[in-house]
């Protein structure tokens, strides 16, 4: 098969990006695979390009680059087709609107595949008749705006296939009603074998990873700490990332990190590229996300063998852990609970041994070559059908245009009767 990616920005670095890289290398052994990124910013991608896997762009960042687009006038233009409910509608544009649709209309794949539902919507917008068109969501649907949740109700039946990371963001898409003709499917994330051993049960470090930011909730983990480290004065916790120009909790949590008089065995460690070294260096994982699309962080830790106390937020972990097993779930926002979970494995060695060699052994359903198998066996069985899409009349697609043009028309004026009731302060 020819499989076309469509990626936000594959010269960046982040979950989507890493996941559709490990997914598209896997196929390539055997298909013909490319990723196409809307932007280029930088010469080289920050993860280094795939195996085997064609990696080019649509628009230009580079400022000295001959080929600049930033400079372009359509690059100053609204986007009017890639859908303003995406949060990163600000950074397209017409031009990317024509360069995507483009692509779009003249991309010689069997599989053409959107990784963001922004794309997704632009793709069931201006494809063109032929390939079979996936939409993979790597956040989850209740995250996203209403608009955007509108959009993706409407427009998404226009495509064949639509894949989430967890069976119960697959059951949101299903709720919305779409069409008969267009599969839900969850395939979990693939997550690489690492190239270090799995962690020593006897570290007396507690390990955790993620943005510094208040979705990861690493007050509560750093209060459940607290109520271990008069009992367990020979363990530590190192707690990796950092944060964003908006939000960015290194200085409140250094603050609570010395109030509660654990400086030198709480430790922010900033962030780390590869983190496997360091997840083995502990001997348990904590996640206590208020909020998780998947949970990446909780396979990567199980994948060096640690287990896993992880809060038991909506979606991800409930998916990955196995509570009691290879880890504990716990109450969101709860540090009296996590400290419960983490203070049973921090006390018994030979538990933490069992939990981590289960760990090691359920992980490995997400290898990568697995992951890109169930891909490919969907992908497969709709191209051989010649999928249903491909039936839509020109007369359809063009109906279909027509409603989404009319449904943002009465969002426009919704939201602008909005804004006049706030100027007259009736709202």
């Amino acid at each position: 098969m020819r499989i076309s990616f469509l990626l936000h920005n594959g010269y960046h670095y982040g979950g989507t990006i890493r996941t559709t890289f490990t997914l598209a290398e896997h196929l390539a052994e055997r298909h013909d695979v490319e990723i196409v990124s809307v932007f280029r910013h930088r010469d080289r991608p920050r993860l280094g390009l795939p195996a085997g896997v064609t990696l080019r762009h649509l628009v230009d960042l580079r400022e000295d680059s001959p080929e600049y687009d930033g400079d372009h006038p359509d690059a100053h233009r609204p986007a009017r087709v890639f859908p303003r409910g995406d949060g990163r509608w600000k950074q397209y544009s017409a031009l990317t609107d024509a360069r995507i649709g483009d692509l779009l209309r003249g991309v010689a794949a069997d599989v053409l595949v959107g990784t963001r539902p922004g794309l997704n919507v632009q793709m069931a917008r201006q494809a063109g008749a032929g390939p079979v068109l996936v939409a993979q969501e790597h956040l989850v649907l209740d995250g996203h705006s209403r608009r955007l949740r509108r959009d993706i109700a409407h427009e998404y039946g226009l495509l064949d296939l639509v894949t989430t990371v967890t069976e119960a963001d697959a059951r949101s898409y299903r709720r919305l009603g779409l069409p008969g003709t267009v599969r839900v499917e969850s395939v979990p994330n693939g997550v690489p074998a690492p190239s270090v051993p799995p962690a020593d049960p006897s570290s007396r470090v507690v390990v955790a990873a993620g943005r510094l930011t208040r979705v990861k909730r690493f007050d509560v983990l750093v209060d459940a700490f607290a109520e271990l480290a008069g009992d367990h004065p020979d363990w530590s916790l190192r707690i990796y990332g950092s944060g964003d120009a908006a939000q960015d909790l290194r200085a409140p949590l250094t603050r609570q990190i010395e109030a509660l008089g654990l400086g030198g065995r709480v430790r922010l460690m900033g962030q780390v590229h590869p983190m496997e070294p360091e997840w083995a260096k502990g001997s348990i994982a904590a996640v206590t996300s208020e909020r998780e699309a998947f949970g990446m962080t909780i396979v990567e830790a199980m994948r060096c063998g640690l287990p896993v106390v992880a809060a038991d937020c909506p979606h991800g972990p409930r998916e990955i852990v196995e509570d009691g097993v290879d880890g504990r779930l716990v109450p969101v926002g709860d540090p009296r609970a996590v400290a419960r979970a983490l203070g049973e494995l921090m006390a018994d060695e030979e538990l933490r041994a069992k939990a981590g060699r289960a760990a090691l052994a359920a992980a490995e359903r997400f290898d990568p070559a697995r992951i890109a198998a169930r891909h490919e066996q969907l992908w497969t069985e709709l191209v051989a059908r010649a999928a249903p899409r491909r039936a839509h009349s020109p007369a359809a697609v063009a109906r279909h245009a027509r409603t989404g043009r009319a449904y943002d028309a009465a969002y426009a004026a919704k939201a602008a009767a909005g804004r006049a009731l706030r100027r007259l302060g009736l709202r």
